[in-house]
């Protein structure tokens, strides 16, 4: 069901998002067996894929096989894994190689899958993406939460005294001709420039319809975020005029981009802006968001994708110096995965949230906007600090941008054994996160000491138990204090490997 108790308007397909391009879109897709997986939709506390930083086998906890395409901003990612927020110090030689981001994320299940080929049959199957009567119930909600507002308090209601100027990095910052790339969709280099409207505010985003190597690709960005907000944040009949099959805007916009219209292109995204705009001045927007009883997870994940291709992307170069054989080598808990233990773990907004190794804040940003809880997290390399901050400042106002509100985020630099924010934070911790994939046994041991503090029934969510089979029950402070349950993990849940694999939740005894 949509957010408004509403089937969702687009079929939803099982198959791989194909990664952003190097080189233009051609006409006609490749075999989907060939497309390769993305990072887009990778986020999250870091586990190690080996102390060694080398190639494992093919089961959890190893490395993967498969890479993005060279020139992808999958691939920028991928060449360089993020960092945790180990409160260890450096140590070792730097093993660049075992840094590096092995991304592998399925496509967001209710992205619409839009064929870049003007072939009948995906003509056909992108008709019924938009035919309302033949709507996927493949769509995920976040936790329903009676107690949290999901407009942001800020939002554009449609005034026209609110003219203000938000500090977004917009597309054309990261992605335009100044940086070498190329005009798409056929335009000559002085035509390609172009602004988007979002739900939340007045101020738009510039984007230039262009494409280059590791940069964003821009005609793809719009057409996400058209559909996303014809297909959510509207009502059947306010979004005819998006989501009709022969004439909508949704149709042309991808009409013109298997044509290579860049003309036709520009004049669907300007009617978009219009028609957007006049049902926010009408208050459709607010009164929509303010009946709100949960967000998509795949609205959510391609916000913080948004945020990441602006902020960590561009500079992924900043996350090249690791020490290899130390805990400070780490891959991501990809987007799936976060929702379903924040899910698990019963995470709401009148509630707190720890993430022990932050890296560069994916993990805490996803909580703040999926449950609005209370946010916190903890990094000590300073690159990785860098680009966390960075991250936050981009959600603060991106969130605005898309109308959604949030919990507060909290990130904090240094040892998280020694932190005295994360340290008071953790005593009032509903939930901690800790990505223990590789840490060393000392560091571990740490953690349990650290646990003691942790108030009756806290959820710790870890990749490996800290209560060990090989210890006296009666000496191990671990098996005193917690209670563990094993689970299990599907395949494409972690960027180290595309295995499935196995984590755990331990409750604090009371």
């Amino acid at each position: 069901m949509s957010i408004f108790n509403q089937k969702s308007k687009f079929k939803v397909k099982a198959d791989i998002r194909a990664v952003r391009q190097a080189v233009e879109p051609a006409g006609r897709p490749k075999p989907k067996q060939q497309q390769q997986l993305s990072a887009a939709g990778a986020s999250g506390s870091r586990g190690r894929a080996s102390p060694s930083g080398g190639g494992g086998g093919s089961g959890s906890g190893s490395t993967p096989r498969a890479s993005p395409r060279p020139g992808s901003i999958a691939a920028a990612r991928q060449r360089h894994r993020l960092q945790s927020a180990s409160p260890l110090p450096p140590s070792g030689d730097e093993g660049g190689n075992s840094r590096k981001r092995h991304a592998v994320s399925s496509r967001s299940p209710a992205s619409p899958n839009f064929s870049e080929s003007g072939d009948d049959e995906e003509e056909d199957d992108w008709e019924e993406s938009l035919d309302a009567r033949k709507r996927s119930k493949r769509v995920h909600q976040s936790r329903a939460d009676p107690n949290r507002s999901f407009a942001h308090p800020k939002l554009w209601a449609g005034g026209d005294e609110n003219t203000e100027r938000l500090p977004i990095l917009h597309a054309n910052d990261v992605a335009s001709l100044e940086q070498k790339c190329q005009p798409a969709l056929g335009l000559a280099q002085e035509d390609v420039v172009i602004k988007l409207q979002y739900p939340g505010a007045r101020y738009p985003e510039r984007y230039e319809l262009v494409w280059g190597k590791d940069k964003i690709e821009a005609v793809k960005d719009i057409v996400k975020v058209v559909n996303f907000v014809a297909s959510i944040y509207l009502n059947d009949e306010d979004a005819k005029p998006f989501l009709d099959q022969s004439t909508g805007i949704c149709r042309r916009l991808e009409k013109s981009r298997n044509t290579k219209d860049g003309a036709g292109f520009k004049v669907a995204v300007k009617e978009y802006n219009e028609r957007l705009m006049g049902l926010q001045r009408k208050g459709v927007i607010a009164k929509n968001l303010g009946d709100l009883s949960g967000i998509l997870r795949e609205l959510i994940a391609f916000i913080l994708d948004q945020i990441y291709d602006r902020t960590v992307a561009p500079n992924v170069e900043l996350l090249s110096k690791y020490e290899n054989g130390t805990d400070n080598v780490y891959g991501e808990l990809l987007h799936p995965f976060i929702s379903d233990i924040l899910e698990r773990a019963g995470l709401t907004s009148d509630k707190v949230f720890v993430d022990l190794g932050s890296g560069v804040g994916n993990v805490v940003l996803q909580a703040a906007l999926e449950t609005g809880a209370e946010s916190w997290g903890c990094e000590m390399m300073e690159n990785a600090c860098n680009l966390a901050d960075a991250q936050k400042q981009e959600f603060l106002v991106r969130c605005r941008l898309w109308g959604l509100d949030h919990g507060s985020v909290h990130l904090e630099r240094g040892d998280f054994r020694k932190s005295e924010k994360t340290l008071a934070a953790l005593k009032r911790a509903d939930v901690v996160l800790v990505n223990n994939q590789a840490f060393t046994a000392q560091l571990n041991d740490n953690l349990v000491n650290m646990f003691l503090d942790l108030k009756p029934g806290c959820k710790i969510i870890s990749l490996k138990t800290f209560v060990h089979d090989n210890k006296n029950a009666e000496n191990d402070v671990a098996t005193s204090i917690l209670d563990v349950e094993h689970l299990t993990y599907p395949e494409e849940y972690v960027s180290w490997t595309n295995a499935s694999g196995t984590f755990c939740i331990s409750t604090r005894k009371g």
